[in-house]
This record gives C-alpha cells, structure tokens and sequence, in this order.
C-alpha cells in the first residue's frame, strides 16, 4: 500500500513553464528521514506543553503572596525545567542523527552534519484572503478559491519535500509565491489576522506572528537546510557525488547567508544573525572537507611535492574546523547550538590537523634529497610549510641531513598522534557522537597508523631529541565560496494575477469601488486618449464628451470593457476593442486610485512592518490583541547550564505585562506574550 505513494515532488508547469502545483513526499512514508522529521514535531508538540506548564507556574509566582501556594509553584517550576532539558537533549539527539542523511552506501568518511527542515502548523488562509479581495479588489472572491487552494496545497506540500532538485525548487516556488502575496494581500497599515507559527529547530520552541515575513524566512531556513541534507546524502567515493557535495554545501551557505542579510531581526534562535554566521561557517567548512576528499580520492601518492600539497589542503580543513569551532563556543549561540555539533566541529579540527603533521613526517621520513633532485624547488615547498623553523636549522639544513631530518619527522608524528588521541578523547566524552561506530572508526584507524609509524623510528635514545615540530600552514588550491541563491531561474507564475498587474493592484494602493460607465462613440473619435498599460489609463479627457458626461475623469483605469476583464489589455488592445464596438453603445468599468499607503516603521531590513513575537501557543480559536505597553528587552527561552543548576529560576522566560485596555480578552491557557519592537540580538 505505501509502495503506492511516490517519493519524489511531482511538479506540474503551464504551456509557459511556470509551476502550477506540486506535491511533496508521503508524510506516512516509512523513511529515516521521515521518521526523524515525525519524531521533531512530537517532541515540539512536548515541548509546547512543558513550555506552557511553566508559564503558568511563573505566572503563579509572581501573582501570589501565600508562602504555601509559592511552594508549590517553585516545586512545579523545578518539575517542568527538568522536564524540558530532556527534552531538549532528546531533540539535540535528532540534531545529530546524521547517520539517516548519509548516503546509504558503503562508505568510510567522517559523516557531515545536515539540518532538520523547521516544522510549522498547518493553517487555512481562504477566509482572509477572500475577505480582502473583496474589501480592497471589490470583486467576487469566489472566483478565486480555486488560487487559494493552490496556494494552501504548495504551502501543504512545503512541509515534506523530496530531498532533491524538485524538493528545492518547490521550496523556492513557494518563496517567490509568498512575494505575489505579501504585495497584493498585506497592507502597511494594518494586520491580515493570519498567524503564522513555526517552530524553533534547535530548541522546539514556537514562534507565532501575523507577519508573512515570519514565513518566508522559515522558508529560505528550509531551502538551506534540504541543501544540506542533499550534500550529506551524496555519494562521497565518487568524483560526481563530491562535487554535487560541494555544489550543496556552498548553496546552503549562500542560502543562509541571504537570510542573514535580507531578515536581519527574526525573533527566532536559528534564524538570529549569530547563529545563522555559525551556520554559514560550517556548510563552508563541510564544503572545503568535501573538497580535500575530493583531491585524494584517487589516492595520494607518496611523493615529495604530493605530500606537501595535501599537507597544506587538509591543514586548510583543519583551520575551517577550528573557526567553526571557535564561534559556535561564543555566546549567544553556545547556549543554543547542540553541544555534539562543537564536539564534532572539535574532533575534526583535531583529525585534519593530525593529518596534516602526519604528511609531513611522511615526505620527511620516507624521503631524502637526491643528487638529481630539484634543490631549490624542494627548499621553497618546504619553505611554505611553515611560518618558522626549528631553533638553529633551515629549510636546506633540514633537507640535506638525514638525521635532523628523521628527528623533526618523528616530531610531526608525536604532535600527530597528540591530535589523534585528543580528537578520541572528545569523542568519547560526547554521548551522541561515541555512538556513531564509523567516526570511532575512522579516527582509530587515523590514529594506530600514526602509531605504527613512529614505532618504525623509534630509538632508545629518543628521550634526547625532543625537537618541537611548528604548525603546517593551511593553503589550499580549491577555495570553497558561498554560492548567491539564483530564485530568477525558478519560472513561477502569480496565483492570483487575475487580479490585475501587480505594479498597480497590490494591496498598498486604495481605489474606488469600480464605477460602470454607459458611452457612445462620436464622429470625431472617443473623446478621450489612453496611455500607459496594462491597465490602461484616461488620458486628455474632453469635458464635453459623452464619456465625461457619463462620469468619466481624466487618470481613470479601465478594468473592463462590455463584461469582459480589460486589467492585462495594452492601449492598442482597448483601441481594436472600441473599434469594434463603434456603431454600438460601449460600458467600461474604471477605478480611480486614491492614495497608496506607506510603511512608516520596519524591524526587518527589507521594510517588515513593525511584528510582535509569541512565545507560546495561543489556541486557535483565541484571537490575538496588541497590548498597549511594551515589555523591556528580555532573552528568549535558555536552557544554560545556569538554568540546570538553579531548577526553580523564574527568569529563564520573558512575560509581558498586560495593557489596561478594556476590550482586552483573556487567554484560555496559561501562555505568555513577548510584544516588543526591538530586535533579538
């Protein structure tokens, strides 16, 4: 029965090759991923609930005087903080799953880290959106439930995507979807009463706004995130699947980094501009690795300048890692980032590094300079390998004696298995990562050939030539960048262009209601000229004409022309049509604009109005009201390791203090508002 169900996005286009509808996989599928993604959304679901219990016992706190009742609120604070560091362990164990992203065959790489797709809620945006089309357009919204369905089932469809180019494309379909829609249903000046709510992927927290811009970055997360997803599953002992890696990764950096830049205060942890730059970082990063298994996959020769290559390429790898590493311990993004991604950000900076030495000692032990070798070729790649030399030697020194040779090789190896040992070490200490039996592999394996190696050199009198060996300066040929999302490749067509050009009907201007206008032509012509178009506009209208007469006014648009739609027709369209009609009465309906309305305020870089942010999960049929008083800046949800040791801390979430507006309704359930304009970070 389930072999029935496909497992790609099925992708319908017009005659013109825009995207009509698409669907996205099976969400009863029995796949990993799927399986992964299903465990995602109950633990968000528990954690809502823990997050809600604890607001209320907050809430309590600060409400109540009696010693007894504050008992009881802190013991159940204590309960529920508890309760939700499992949960957030549970999830970060989800955020390290990387086993169900790679690629299922036989394989002996250090497994990449992908990211989970953001869940949200299912919402119905008909009522709405059939409630402004008739208030702002003035026509029947009737006429358009089948656009509204399809946007509905494409925004349905975006919540599994198929982990490939269709799933992508589909992804930025509806991105570019959302843009038709901000400009002709939400207006500058006021709120649409649809609340979008999505839910935070590394802590399982929901974020709800009325603010479509809330919507279309969670989806530029989740074109990242299936990029990365499509880069771990790629074959990497193959030349074509390390390039399609490579490929992946270096989009879902361009990917987050557009999102970075474009949504700069989204009231999300994920998406905040911290964590989005550690993010960055590590696609790039996974992206330079992909790129070193890429240049030794047909195997390294050991050869002098070879040696050297891959000495510096893999160092390069190393130093990336070490970046990565670096910020994801900084705060604010240590607190929230899943502590086994440092971990493996930590191990692979270590095991790259160790390669490194161990190619050095390589081109060092098992190579001497010849009479008919190049010298000066030799002495200036060995020059670039360090930034300083032993004390007392040079770069010809070294080449030329055997010994001093041999004891700065077995100096690489002990700094070598120096590294192998402590990226074994932080392995071990991570739970989540001593579980994933090809990475203790790997590094094992790394390690013992470094040791089998010292011991082919090892002397009883090696306690006397403790030489320090420098660091292996990263340089690579094959310099990974971020590649800039190209949306204009992805042919959409506008649901709801019926409606009219975009440029002129979009939710920011205001006309009259459509006026119908009963004219005949005259002997010397209309009366008046057109101009402009689509829609085309009255232009030098004679006051005395029968048009005029009638109620027509200079700059009016006409919309239609004898019942038919006129909104999409040039000037000389409308002429041919009035041409026709000649000999016979003519009725146009026209529009006049009014004003078009700005948006005076934005917390957003690119002119988002001004949001409020839910920490919790209003019910459905609650409707949501401003409150009149901002609440200072406060931080978002943590669970630090501050939190762990004070159980009971009344801190740890934001409220917001209720406005003194009468018309002000009480929630059912016990949730907590953050209205603030400031930004997160």
């Amino acid at each position: 029965h389930m072999a029935a169900f496909s497992s790609k996005s099925p992708t319908i286009l017009d005659k013109e090759g825009h995207l009509l509808c698409t669907k996205g996989c099976n969400p009863l599928a029995e796949t990993g991923r799927s399986k992964l993604q299903n465990q995602r959304a109950a633990l968000n679901q528990q954690i809502l609930k823990a997050v809600r219990l604890r607001t209320g016992a907050e809430n309590l706190l600060r409400a109540t005087t009696n010693n007894k009742v504050r008992e009881q609120a802190l013991l159940e604070l204590s309960f529920v903080n508890s309760d939700l560091q499992i949960l957030k362990e549970e999830l970060e164990g989800l955020n390290i799953s990387v086993e169900v992203y790679q690629n299922t065959g036989e394989t002996f790489s250090i497994p990449l880290i992908p990211l989970g797709l953001k869940e949200t809620k299912e919402g119905d945006f008909t009522i709405p959106l059939k409630d402004f089309i008739l208030e702002h357009y003035s026509e029947d919204s009737s006429d358009y439930e089948d656009e509204i369905a399809d946007l509905m089932d494409l925004r349905q469809a975006c919540r599994t995507p198929s982990r490939d180019e269709s799933g992508i494309e589909m992804l930025m379909s509806y991105f570019i979807q959302l843009g038709f829609v901000e400009n002709r249903f939400f207006p500058p000046t006021r709120q649409m009463g649809i609340l979008f709510t999505w839910y935070d992927s590394f802590t399982g927290v929901p974020v709800c706004q009325q603010n479509l811009l809330l919507e279309k970055a969670s989806i530029l997360f989740n074109i990242g995130a299936l990029y990365t997803q499509i880069g771990t599953r790629c074959n990497r002992q193959t030349k074509p699947g390390l390039e399609n890696a490579v490929d992946a990764f270096q989009r879902a950096a361009g990917i987050l980094n557009y999102l970075k830049e474009t949504f700069t205060h989204t009231p999300s942890y994920d998406m905040s501009p911290a964590m989005l730059s550690v993010l960055v970082k590590m696609m790039l990063a996974q992206a330079q690795e992909c790129v070193f298994e890429q240049i030794s996959l047909p195997g390294i020769r050991n050869e002098f300048f070879t040696l050297v290559k891959m000495a510096q390429e893999v160092a390069k790898v190393g130093e990336v890692y070490t970046l990565v590493n670096t910020a994801m311990n900084q705060a604010p993004v240590k607190a929230n980032i899943p502590y086994s991604w440092s971990n493996m950000a930590k191990i692979k900076s270590d095991h790259y590094k160790a390669l490194a030495h161990y190619f050095v000692a390589t081109l060092l032990s098992d190579h001497q300079l010849h009479p008919s070798d190049d010298e000066d070729k030799q002495e200036k790649a060995w020059f670039q390998l360090h930034d300083c030399m032993p004390e007392g030697l040079t770069s010809l020194t070294i080449l030329r004696d055997k010994v001093q040779r041999k004891r700065l090789g077995k100096a690489h190896l002990r700094k070598a298995i120096v590294y192998h040992e402590e990226a074994l070490r932080v392995c071990g200490l991570c739970k989540k990562l001593r579980n994933i039996d090809i990475l203790q592999e790997i590094l094992t394996v790394a390690h013992k050939r470094s040791l089998i190696k010292y011991a082919q050199h090892e002397q009883e009198d090696d306690f006397l030539s403790l030489m320090e060996a420098s660091s292996v300066l990263p340089k690579t040929e094959h310099k990974v960048e971020m590649i800039v999302p190209e949306f204009s490749k992805v042919k959409v067509k506008d649901f709801f262009e019926r409606l009219g050009p975009l440029p002129v009907f979009s939710a920011k201007q205001r006309w009259t209601v459509p006026r119908t206008i009963n004219f005949h032509c005259q002997e010397r012509g209309l009366g008046f000229t057109l101009k402009g178009g689509p829609p085309v506009q009255v232009h030098c209208l004679d006051p005395e004409c029968s048009a005029a007469l009638k109620g027509l006014k200079e700059g009016d648009y006409i919309v239609s022309i004898n019942g038919l739609d006129s909104k999409w027709l040039e000037v000389n369209d409308v002429l041919e049509k009035f041409k026709s009609m000649r000999e016979n009465d003519i009725e146009i309906k026209v529009i006049s604009c009014q004003d078009t309305m700005h948006n005076k305020s934005a917390t957003y870089s690119v002119g988002m109005q001004k949001t409020y942010s839910l920490i919790c999960l209003a019910m459905e049929e609650d409707k949501i009201h401003e409150t009149k008083k901002a609440t200072p800046k406060l931080s978002f949800l943590s669970w630090g390791t501050k939190n762990r040791q004070k159980a009971a801390s009344t801190l740890c979430l934001p409220y917001a203090v209720a406005g003194s507006s009468q018309t002000k309704k009480k929630m059912d359930s016990r949730l907590t508002v953050l209205d603030t304009e400031s930004s997160l970070y």
